[in-house]
């Protein structure tokens, strides 16, 4: 005689409690007086946040904090987008393109940060938590994933030989311009890596 079957999970339910029980942590890490008390309400966050990799949920997910796992994640979604640009001529023509424009410089950039946060806190993908906030103010996670998008730009390119570090001001400038063309896919390859897995 066989078992019976069990009903699937109803997964939107699950991730409404965790959501739900997030907000709840999130409120009390608000209220506790002592510092003591806040780590215990974040050990608590992180209990809960581990609890879900038992579940075979790609998306849907709280993710919260940033740790070694998360650093790693980014490190290869950075390198899989990024290979391609490193051995893409267009990117050394592009980034000499935006080197005559200093406006097209700044505007690269900023739609890369824009498009990181999109990815991490607008686009739903997963439920990102921000935890421990550098100064207070800007989320680990958004400094993890550009940061490693940016380091691997920079080691990258400079390793394959697309660009230099000389002492002449004008060969660094366009260096630099050249690793922030391959930086905007880096950084997109880099969120997704860390959120998609849903650690």
């Amino acid at each position: 005689m066989s078992e019976p079957k069990r009903p699937p999970a109803d997964t939107d339910v699950e991730d409404n409690e965790f959501a739900t029980l997030f907000d709840e942590l999130q409120q009390l890490e608000q209220l506790v007086d002592s510092e003591d008390e806040r780590q215990q309400v974040r050990d608590a966050m992180r209990a809960a946040a581990d609890s879900q990799d038992h579940e075979p949920a790609t998306f849907g997910r709280v993710v919260w904090g940033f740790g070694r796992s998360d650093l790693a994640e980014a490190l290869l979604g950075s390198l899989l987008f990024g290979i391609p640009m490193a051995v893409e001529g267009g990117t050394v023509d592009a980034g000499l393109h935006i080197a005559q424009h200093p406006l097209y410089l700044a505007a690269t950039v900023v739609i890369a940060i824009g498009l990181v946060i999109s990815i991490l806190y607008v686009a739903d993908f997963q439920d990102v938590r921000v935890a421990n906030r550098i100064l207070g103010i800007v989320p680990r996670r958004l400094v993890g994933v550009t940061g490693t998008a940016l380091v691997v730009s920079i080691a990258l390119l400079t390793g394959w030989g697309l660009v230099e570090w000389s002492t002449d001001p004008a060969v660094v400038y366009e260096s630099a311009c050249i690793c922030a063309v391959a930086f905007v896919p880096m950084a997109i390859g880099a969120a997704l890596g860390d959120i998609l897995p849903g650690n």
